[in-house]
């Protein structure tokens, strides 16, 4: 694709800030908008549905929530001001963790318009909170590690699955919930979907919620089970006006419940950052997090006056961004464009409102499983041989279940935390939350466990002999002289200069250095146990066994582990054998990073390939594998 750049200047555009055509760029834009438009439109719906507004009133919360995420959009991928805004392509939409919270608030405060001007005070609050301390959150993200967001995510999947299913029968207030019709139609809706993701790839499969629900609402038509009524009524033209709903209601409860979604979705919003600028070929820092942040509050906020909820960055559309390559982000800004002029057109409002619940719930069903499904790939990455894992996920998934198939239980507690811990999503995070700190950052450290302070990336470079040889001694296996010869070379610009040093001296270093290094290396990280040969060096050393060298302590060494931990017997049994095959053949240890190792399936096949390599193309697969160690400690040791 041939992207515009400005004639005015010499420099070359990066990708993401190149103008594509108009014809592309429209055509990109709405490929944006038709990825995002079934999540988008399914909260608000879900929401009416839940606290009893009419059909009027959920019109216009669909077009005030497409109006919004349009500004939200162009306020994210183009910048407001120096300090709003990551400026990548970046699409916001209405996050799902606050579906359960929200319906939780509007019923505490009575329902109907009632209860959507309280949500709307804790709205415009919790986004004020994350506006004003985007940099402080940027900090405590350390306090968000995998156990808590992957027992987060996984609790707004199974919250979320019997708002789906209430939907599938008819709606709360459903006349027949037995109807066999409501049952097909609402499995019908899946199976479309599934379909699709199963015949197609690209973007067809990028769009199979938004074919899924209108294959569904026309086979709804024959049994009069869609009412286009609403669009007949409704005007080509409307503007969403602020507090169309009435003024804002504060109530603390709500506006301490909202601001747990918002610290929530600050996690989400990171790893999308992180992850697009990774797509995209662009570094992105602890800054560019704190602008996405601001951008995030701020449209919140928005979206409280202009009757709209809580936003985040959108992960359709990301996985989009990977799949077209299409780095631009005036393409989100278009898309951005298109999705406020939907907005002013109340009539496609209504034409979304008329899709009849079995379908809605399909559709939700397919879309919250999912949820439930990254929350556990998340968790794949938690080393659950440490019990305080297990106590940590269990209990915020046992409360998150037990408020959701039982949400009286909220009535035996006080009037002010009934909004707080009446919604399983936030009584499960604030458990989560509640007892990773209370076991990993409280109290007395276990005496296995060293203390590590990451040292801020601005005072690297200026660093003496002495602490950068002990700081980056840590990041090998055993006593090495690349950190030492790192620092003889002089002054370094940045944290990332002195990086990419440590890694060419790895590289650069002697054959026979290079092998002593290696024989300092567990085999598989230490996930199995290999007798080492007689004429293994001696002084060799085992991650954390204190001398100073072994990376970071058993802290590290379980996170390398993590995801690997529950390995099978078997496994174990045959990782064993292949790991003391491989020395026995190569002389030295079977090297692998397991936080890049993926999962069983493929660290065996890996393994078992590796086996079968030339000794000279295995000697250098074992720097590199050396070399992604010495980078995720590096990572770990600076700030």
């Amino acid at each position: 694709m041939r992207l515009r750049r400005p004639r005015t200047s010499t420099e070359p555009v990066h990708p993401v800030d190149a103008v594509p055509p108009p014809g592309r760029l429209a055509v990109y834009g709405v490929q944006h908008v038709l990825a995002f438009y079934a999540g988008a439109v399914i909260v608000p719906i879900l929401l009416a549905n839940a606290i009893g507004l009419d059909e009027r009133q959920l019109i216009h919360l669909i077009n005030a929530d497409l109006f919004t995420c349009g500004i939200a959009s162009i306020i994210q991928s183009v910048g407001l001001g120096r300090r709003i805004g990551v400026r990548l392509p970046l699409l916001q939409g209405v996050t799902f963790t606050a579906v359960s919270p929200m319906i939780a608030i509007g019923l505490a405060a009575g329902g109907g318009t009632e209860g959507l001007t309280t949500i709307y005070g804790a709205v415009i609050v919790a986004g004020l909170v994350t506006f004003f301390a985007a940099p402080y959150v940027a900090r405590l993200l350390r306090f968000f590690p995998p156990v808590v967001t992957g027992t987060v995510i996984t609790v707004i999947g199974l919250a979320l699955l019997p708002v789906a299913a209430t939907d599938a029968v008819g709606g709360a207030n459903a006349p027949d919930p037995g109807n066999p019709l409501y049952l097909g139609l609402a499995l019908g809706t899946l199976a479309v979907i599934v379909l699709i993701q199963r015949v197609f790839r690209g973007f067809m499969a990028t769009v199979a919620v938004l074919a899924g629900l209108v294959v569904g609402t026309l086979a709804s038509v024959p049994f009069g089970m869609v009412d286009l009524s609403g669009v007949d009524e409704s005007a080509w033209v409307g503007v969403t006006t602020p507090f169309h709903f009435g003024w804002p209601q504060f109530s603390l409860a709500a506006i301490l419940s909202m601001i747990v979604v918002m610290m929530i979705t600050a996690v989400e919003t990171t790893g999308d950052v992180f992850a697009t600028g990774e797509i995209v070929g662009k570094r992105v820092g602890r800054d560019d997090v704190a602008r996405a942040l601001r951008a995030d509050g701020a449209a919140t906020t928005l979206g409280g006056v202009l009757n709209s909820f809580p936003y985040t960055c959108f992960a359709e559309n990301v996985g989009l961004v990977r799949l077209t390559r299409v780095s631009s982000r005036w393409v989100v800004a278009a898309a951005g464009v298109f999705m406020i002029l939907i907005g002013l057109v109340p009539k496609a409002g209504a034409l979304v409102a008329a899709v009849p619940h079995p379908v809605l719930g399909g559709a939700a069903l397919a879309m919250f499983a999912t949820v439930a499904v990254v929350g556990i790939q998340t968790l794949s990455k938690v080393d659950f041989t440490d019990h305080r894992n297990v106590v940590v996920v269990g209990s915020g998934l046992g409360v998150a279940l037990f408020v959701t198939v039982q949400p009286d239980i909220a009535q035996a507690l006080p009037g002010w935390a009934q909004i707080i811990l009446g919604s399983g999503i936030t009584a499960g995070s604030v458990v989560a939350i509640g007892l990773n700190l209370l076991f990993f950052h409280t109290g007395r450290r276990r005496s296995d466990e060293p203390v590590l302070t990451p040292v801020p990336a601005g005072r690297v470079p200026g660093l003496d002999r002495a602490e950068f040889t002990d700081l980056f001694g840590r990041l090998f296996e055993g006593p090495t002289a690349i950190p030492d010869r790192v620092h003889a070379r002089g002054s370094f610009a940045d944290a990332a200069a002195v990086r990419a040093a440590l890694q060419d001296e790895l590289f650069a270093a002697p054959v026979g250095e290079q092998r002593e290094l290696m024989a300092h290396y567990p085999d598989l990280g230490g996930l199995v146990t290999v007798p080492e040969p007689a004429t293994a060096p001696t002084g060799s050393v085992t991650p954390g066994d204190g001398d100073g060298h072994g990376a970071l302590g058993d802290r590290a060494v379980c996170r390398d582990r993590a995801g690997l931990a529950l390995l099978g017997g078997d496994d174990r049994t045959e990782l064993a054998e292949l790991a003391s095959a491989y020395r026995e053949r190569l002389g030295f240890p079977l090297i692998v990073c397991l936080r890049d190792a993926g999962g069983r399936s493929a660290l065996l096949t890996t393994v078992r390939r590796r086996l079968t390599n030339p000794p000279a193309q295995e000697h250098a697969a074992a720097l590199v594998e050396i070399a992604k160690v010495a980078g995720h400690r590096f990572d770990d040791l600076v700030g």
